[in-house]
């Protein structure tokens, strides 16, 4: 029973950190209907930027995620303003070659740049901290990301429904033409968007090197999973990314531990197919 208890723990703070990469790819496609599929190497930068910032000037992974968020909001809004903006409107089909293409050259300048050495950051804050609830450890890091992630996706959350700029972009995510009738500018709307969704995978990677290895493809598996969560929540809904993240992170750890640590993907790719074939629109989609 211990052993469950632990592989279920393991798998939720695994589906959270998923949840919080996922989140921003979910604001991206409900607004834009647009697939990033530069969100995975967007994590990888947003974790060299820590990486090297706790390597050269000593600045841990927890103070530094938030400039890792500042980059990565800046690339998302460099990203909408000179490739997105000129696919709205187009085929999606469009949106999606051009991010694919943006995420081979960013995945190639890193390579190039830094090399395919996995680099590890260590000496952080929270480091292979752990502490046990009776026969359960539970680790400091993972546990600090998950709560990490609970808070940013419940700010996300508000702001979409909650602030005067959440109506705006509900508004412009409904009816684009009736929303610009009504004084919003949809072109700001869309790049902040792409920015805040860029934003928060830029904190979920500024974090990762608290425990991850950092290298050129470690964005790759990042990328697919959140497009999962995504898909299986319901192309657009934030509650619906977060519980297919912890779906898939429970799944993902139940059929590492018990059937074999290979399986774990095919396992949860055999549950989104599932789910698609059960519910095309997902968890929470109608």
């Amino acid at each position: 029973m211990d052993t469950l208890l632990q592989v279920l723990l393991d798998g939720i703070l695994n589906g959270m950190l998923y949840a919080l990469v996922a989140v921003g790819l979910c604001l991206i496609w409900g607004v834009m209907d647009v697939i990033n599929f530069a969100h995975g190497e967007y994590v990888m930068i947003s974790m060299y930027v820590t990486y090297w910032l706790g390597f050269l000037a000593n600045v841990d992974p927890l103070v530094s995620m938030f400039a890792g968020g500042l980059f990565i909001f800046i690339l998302g809004a460099l990203t909408y303003q000179l490739i997105i903006k000129y696919t709205v409107g187009k085929p999606p089909l469009s949106a999606l070659l051009a991010t694919f293409g943006l995420a081979m050259l960013l995945k190639n300048l890193c390579l190039n740049w830094f090399t395919p050495n996995y680099r590890i950051l260590s000496d952080t804050w929270l480091g292979d901290r752990t502490f046990q609830l009776g026969a359960i450890i539970v680790p400091v890091p993972q546990l600090v990301t998950a709560v990490l992630a609970l808070v940013m996706i419940g700010l996300v959350f508000f702001m979409v429904r909650r602030t005067r700029f959440g109506w705006a972009v509900q508004a412009t995510a409904m009816d684009k033409e009736a929303a610009e009738l009504m004084g919003i500018n949809t072109e700001r709307i869309y790049l902040l968007v792409f920015g805040i969704g860029g934003a928060t995978v830029g904190i979920a990677g500024g974090i990762m090197p608290t425990y991850l290895a950092v290298h050129p493809e470690v964005g790759t598996m990042f990328s697919l999973i959140a497009f999962i969560c995504v898909a299986m929540g319901g192309f657009g809904s934030i509650p619906g990314a977060l519980v297919a993240a912890l779906l898939v992170g429970v799944v993902e750890a139940l059929a590492g531990y018990y059937i074999a640590p290979v399986f774990k993907y095919v396992a949860v790719f055999g549950l989104y197919l599932a789910l698609v074939l059960l519910r095309p629109k997902g968890i929470f989609g109608w």
